[in-house]
């Protein structure tokens, strides 16, 4: 039996040696390669499942081959180069150009964008919307409950089924995880297409629950689209005095819708492996040219990235007309197994960039370290940087961790405000009266490097104004956080607490 016992100690410290040998060659950055390092020497075994839970480097992976994204990106770049005089704002223009690059983002002109703040305008439109589709309705959610909303919905998306239209849902597996099978049965017998996103049947066997779709996206025949922050559930429709959920969402039509719909038919991709990238899921309001036609028909061609690309060059450095049919809109998504962080390189460059203010709203703070310095950088340089989170959180090691966080922020110069009235969890962001953004990422690592997120970057003047005044309406029903000194005298035990619990900041 002797024999036995070393045997499986030899075994567990070849493990542990291919672990660190596997975390020294992905080349991250020396703390977090060190702080790996020290887990796995120090935790016996726990440090091994802690690794494979939380702390494999997915950025390497592909999920999706890369002609099946070129198949399905083709469409929305045919789009995008029959745009006429599309005008890139000249301050963003290395931020379009980013984002363009890196995963296809491209920018879309000609939207018109309505800004919701609480559930029950937004779901009733939404089922208005529903009522009115003729051909396809796509939604992606996070959480799809089975209570009264939930219903509401499924209903309205049973009977245009049973009309013949076409309807696909992709929900995520580990945010419904208590939602019953036979919620989503009822949708399948009903001719709905159904499918959960990445789903774990055995969660102490793998790493899948730590990647999560966190993404809420709606298609309505290929012109009217939904994205944000709320998923469908009756707490966002409960009244923000009533126990309800403060949230942002945005209803667009127009261009951008193109971009919404990639994002969801590449979702659609890896849960079905279907190809969907007909031209009757882009409807267009122009006449399309044959030769584009064709070359959808055959696949992607270089001429056309080459194409693609010069259109946005050409444009660039243009006087930025704020008018309203100047409202450019990119859809941005975010994932593990993208090449770069996107969406919180896009944050990072609007807070170096700005010249007068940066307000936010999060409902989780736990910044990754670029993030937090581009904050402390722009507060430091002069810039208003705002920064609102709830009073109370639905996750209190979050509330714990993100304290030492927050202190830091506000001894860089940043004001934090406290949503007093529920809890909200809204996710946006307004930079000087030009830019803005919502939709699913948080401030936090989990959205910035584990999820799957989505958020619209809105290039245009009037609709800053406007989530502006979101955030300003907001901040009548908060307190401003100005005393760090309060913050650093806690008791130590607290101070302990929280610092300890930060550390877990990457796996909230």
């Amino acid at each position: 039996m002797i024999y036995v016992h070393w045997l499986i100690l030899l075994i567990y410290g070849l493990a542990v040696v291919a672990t660190m040998i596997r975390v020294l060659m992905d080349n991250r950055q020396p703390a977090k390669t060190m702080a790996w390092m020290l887990v796995l020497t120090f935790l016996p075994l726990l440090g091994i499942f802690l690794y494979f839970f939380f702390g494999q480097n997915t950025r390497k992976e592909r999920l999706i081959s890369q002609q099946s994204l070129d198949q399905l990106t083709k469409r929305s770049m045919l789009e995008f180069v029959e745009q006429k005089d599309l005008v890139i704002p000249d301050n963003y223009q290395t931020l379009v150009q980013l984002f363009a690059s890196q995963n296809w983002a491209l920018p879309f002109k000609d939207n018109h964008t309505d800004i919701f703040t609480n559930g029950y305008d937004l779901f009733g439109q939404l089922l208005r919307d529903i009522s009115q589709a003729r051909h396809h309705i796509h939604l992606d959610t996070y959480i799809f409950e089975d209570d009264a909303l939930g219903f509401l919905v499924s209903d309205a998306l049973i009977a245009k089924a049973k009309e013949g239209v076409e309807v696909r849902v992709i929900y995520d597996d580990v945010g419904c995880w208590h939602v019953d099978s036979s919620f989503f049965e009822r949708m399948r017998n009903a001719g709905i297409e159904v499918h959960g996103f990445m789903p774990v049947k055995f969660p102490a066997f793998t790493s899948k629950v730590n990647y999560r779709n966190h993404r809420k996206l709606c298609v309505i025949d290929g012109h009217t689209g939904y994205i944000g922050g709320m998923n469908i559930a009756t707490r966002y429709v409960r009244g923000r005095h009533n126990d309800g959920w403060r949230d942002t969402h945005l209803r667009i039509r127009g261009n951008a819708v193109y971009g919404i719909q990639k994002a969801f038919l590449v979702d659609w991709y890896f849960v079905d492996r279907t190809l969907i990238s007909s031209r009757k899921y882009y409807p267009a309001d122009i006449e399309v040219k044959d030769e584009y036609d064709a070359l959808a028909d055959a696949g992607m061609d270089e001429n056309v990235v080459a194409e693609v690309e010069e259109s946005i060059d050409w444009n660039m450095g243009a006087d930025w007309d704020t008018g309203a049919d100047s409202n450019i809109i990119q859809i941005v998504t975010g994932s593990p197994v993208s090449a770069w962080p996107d969406i919180m390189q896009g944050y990072v460059s609007i807070l170096l960039g700005a010249k007068d203010y940066v307000f936010m709203e999060t409902p989780y703070f736990l910044p990754t370290e670029p993030v937090l310095f581009a904050m402390q950088q722009a507060a430091l340089a002069g810039v208003d940087v705002r920064l609102m989170v709830p009073m109370r959180t639905d996750a209190k090691l979050v509330e714990w961790a993100s304290r030492s966080f927050v202190t830091e922020a506000i001894r860089a110069g940043v004001k934090v405000h406290l949503y007093q009235p529920c809890f909200n969890h809204s996710k946006l962001l307004v930079s000087d009266d030009a830019l803005c953004t919502c939709g699913s990422t948080n401030v936090d690592f989990r959205s910035f490097e584990n999820n799957f997120e989505a958020n619209a970057f809105c290039y245009d003047r009037g609709l800053a104004l406007r989530m502006k005044q979101v955030f300003l309406d907001d901040v009548a029903d908060s307190i401003l956080l100005e005393d760090v000194t309060r913050l650093e005298k806690r008791p130590f035990l607290h101070r302990l607490w929280e610092s300890l619990v930060r550390m877990m900041a990457p796996l909230l």
